[in-house]
């Protein structure tokens, strides 16, 4: 059996100009918020931190979404925690080694009847499939909870399969 394809050359660089073309840089990956790190390899996986919407060190919503944060909102801001995995991995491995997506769990900080999680991490999904194509599609849980580190509205968590 031959080990999987990467999704881009050496280095990464089609997934460099795939975020070029759709207008997006990878941040800077955020320190941790406690006694973790951002990204941990295990074999041929990277294990990504929960990452929140941080956008240049901020988080642009706090709240709850269905009481002060819109889904729009809540999907964009799930876009952003997608980024945020990419440029954990990037700065543990490099993206050209990323062979798939495997699994993301999103959290939903969620107002009381809120049912619309689904919808939110949708946000974070697209953008792995933007990025790398049919190796971002993935297996998923939308989870929504009481509450989030810092007030986020949403956090995302991923695991990747390396060549």
């Amino acid at each position: 059996m031959s080990a999987p394809t990467p999704v881009s050359g050496e280095g990464g660089a089609e997934i460099y100009a795939k975020l070029a073309e759709l207008g997006l840089t990878l941040p800077t990956v955020v320190p941790p918020l406690a006694a973790y790190v951002p990204a941990v390899q295990s074999g041929n996986y990277v294990y990504v931190s929960g990452q929140l919407p941080f956008v240049d060190g901020k988080l642009p919503h706090t709240g709850k979404l269905g009481a002060g944060v819109t889904v729009e909102q809540g999907t964009e801001l799930a876009r952003y925690c997608a980024l945020n995995a990419l440029a954990a991995i990037d700065a543990l491995v490099g993206l050209g080694r990323v062979v798939k997506i495997v699994k993301v769990t999103g959290f939903v900080a969620s107002a009381e009847g809120f049912t619309g999680q689904p919808g939110v991490i949708n946000g974070a999904s697209q953008l792995f499939f933007d990025v790398l194509g049919e190796p971002g599609r993935h297996a998923r849980s939308a989870v929504g909870v009481a509450e989030l580190p810092l007030g986020a509205p949403v956090e995302v968590e991923v695991i990747a399969e390396l060549d």
